[in-house]
């Protein structure tokens, strides 16, 4: 029987196709795809496969920093000890050198609206309800106040009373302010000890082993240095704590200080207003 020769043409192209030419041209769009998976997968594998056949041996975990403040030994346990106290003495310090206790400024306003009228009295009460840094000063100073000595309202006293009155006082601030001075230099001298002990201790691991294992001596110096470290980190806190409240102490001292000045240079200028306008020569006007 014979076919036609279109027929057979048509029956030859539909054998040529087969399922491996089916999916080499459906494939064929997506090389650019598949080759970049393929790099990608050899990027992130490689690195694994070279790791096994090259033999490494498993990195060591890294020890935390509370590992090795633990493994530091005994010597970091005052270290610990001298930090929670410079908290402590931070939060203290704080609370005590506040504007509220040393100069609040409604009692100042009001020291200096009383002796403006030469209300000496009023000032003293007032500042003897008051707590307060300048409240016990005024009300310890300006009892000296003198009423015969109208020039100068016994100025003197009044300023002999407030420096004593601030030597009494000032050093019982100043004590725990000075605390943090203590622990800046005792901090380092514990850490510097601690180092000083685990170097002896490493150098002798290595007389012993004899310097077959550096490893070891290394991690023994690591450890000693630890305590050098915990010193430093809480000395050098304690030395700015130590300038900072001293500064805002002494600025604290010498506010009040000011105002109780200032009420008195007040009490004194209104007792002489008379005498100072007379001593203007006459047919200068005041303003």
């Amino acid at each position: 029987m014979k076919y036609p020769k279109n027929d057979t043409s048509k029956l030859a192209k539909s054998k040529t196709k087969t399922p491996m030419s089916e999916t080499m041209s459906f494939l064929r769009p997506k090389r650019h795809l598949i080759a970049l998976g393929i790099v990608l997968l050899f990027t992130f594998a490689a690195p694994e496969l070279w790791a096994q056949d090259g033999g490494e041996a498993p990195v060591e975990e890294t020890k935390t920093l509370m590992t090795k403040i633990l493994d530091a030994g005994p010597f970091m346990a005052p270290i610990g000890i001298l930090s929670v106290l410079m908290i402590t003495l931070a939060v203290f310090n704080f609370l005590q050198l506040s504007k509220k206790k040393f100069a609040p400024d409604d009692l100042k306003s009001l020291i200096v609206a009383n002796m403006a009228d030469v209300k000496v009295r009023s000032s003293i009460d007032a500042s003897a309800q008051d707590p307060s840094y300048l409240g016990r000063m005024v009300a310890t100073a300006y009892p000296l106040v003198d009423a015969t000595d109208p020039e100068t309202l016994g100025r003197q006293k009044v300023e002999d009373a407030l420096a004593d009155f601030s030597v009494r006082e000032n050093s019982r601030y100043m004590s725990w302010i000075g605390y943090f001075s203590v622990i800046a230099q005792a901090a380092p001298m514990i850490g510097l000890f601690g180092t000083v002990a685990g170097m002896i201790m490493a150098f002798d691991t290595m007389g012993l082993s004899g310097g077959s294992d550096p490893g070891a001596l290394a991690g023994n110096i690591s450890l000693a240095l630890m305590t050098t470290a915990g010193g430093l980190v809480v000395a050098i806190p304690s030395i700015f704590c130590f300038y900072i409240f001293k500064n805002r102490f002494n600025k604290l001292v010498g506010e009040a200080q000011e105002v109780a000045i200032e009420g008195l240079d007040y009490a004194v200028a209104t007792v002489n207003a008379d005498q100072q306008l007379a001593k203007v020569p006459e047919g200068i006007s005041e303003g």
